[in-house]
């Protein structure tokens, strides 16, 4: 079954640009997993511009699918996570001043570094993912430090069939494939939309979550909230297992 977790920053951005409680990340996110969202994602930044840590602590009472914490792991970040205990966690390389994700991890440059953080969210039962290319090394590297999944960083995928070459998502079938036979779990995200997430979901085999938020918050401007997430839902149907 592939999973939808809808990324909140981008409410928590419009409501920062004003100040204030509105739009309500807490509320968007209640509302988001009721029109059937299976996860909720966050990815709280050391400035803080969008999700704030008062914001993560605050939406784990009202998750009540998979809670998803994407981020750096500083040491505020790993106390934060530890204390938050959401359901996943997911790595990524973002230098401090990042505005979003534009690369997987060099696994093979950081494993003392990665051994260390996983066995720390491990220790305390949060499940691992690591924000990573498709490249084979890299992905075997994934699973030398302990990861539970990876998650492939899509871009390439995105800018490859916006210019029609639907061949680009070979390349992460192949890296599934590989993932999945040396016993990793696969997400997928990045520039993922409704033009795109149907024929990547279709084509790359064992994906259990895609992470969506950009897309799907400027999508909802237009169709409204509810329909923008029946409508993500729909494009990855066909890949979800029936019961």
């Amino acid at each position: 079954m592939t999973r939808l977790s809808i990324n909140v920053n981008k409410i928590a951005t419009l409501r920062n640009a004003r100040g204030g409680r509105y739009p309500d990340v807490i509320e968007a996110a209640i509302r988001i997993q009721s029109f059937g969202a299976q996860g909720i994602t966050v990815h709280p930044r050391p400035d803080q511009r969008h999700i704030t840590y008062d914001d993560v602590r605050a939406l784990r009472p009202e998750v009540y699918t998979e809670f998803n914490i994407e981020g750096y792991p500083s040491e505020a970040f790993i106390d934060l996570v530890c204390s938050v205990k959401p359901e996943q966690v997911t790595l990524v390389p973002d230098p401090p001043g990042a505005i979003t994700s534009n690369a997987g991890w060099d696994v093979l440059g950081n494993k003392p570094f990665l051994i260390a953080i996983i066995a720390k969210f491990k220790s305390a039962g949060i499940r691992t993912s690591l924000f990573t290319s498709t490249e084979a090394p890299q992905i075997e590297a994934s699973a030398s430090v302990g990861t539970d999944r990876i998650e492939l960083y899509t871009q390439p995928f995105a800018e490859g069939f916006e210019q029609g070459h639907l061949d680009s998502v070979l390349d992460f079938a192949r890296a599934a494939t590989l993932a999945h036979g040396i016993g990793l779990g696969i997400n997928a995200g990045h520039d993922l939309n409704l033009t795109n997430l149907k024929y990547f979901a279709q084509n790359v085999p064992y994906l259990e979550e895609v992470s969506i938020g950009h897309a799907v918050i400027s999508d909802a401007l237009y169709l409204g909230l509810e329909s923008t997430v029946e409508a993500y839902l729909e494009q990855i149907r066909p890949n979800q297992a029936s019961g």
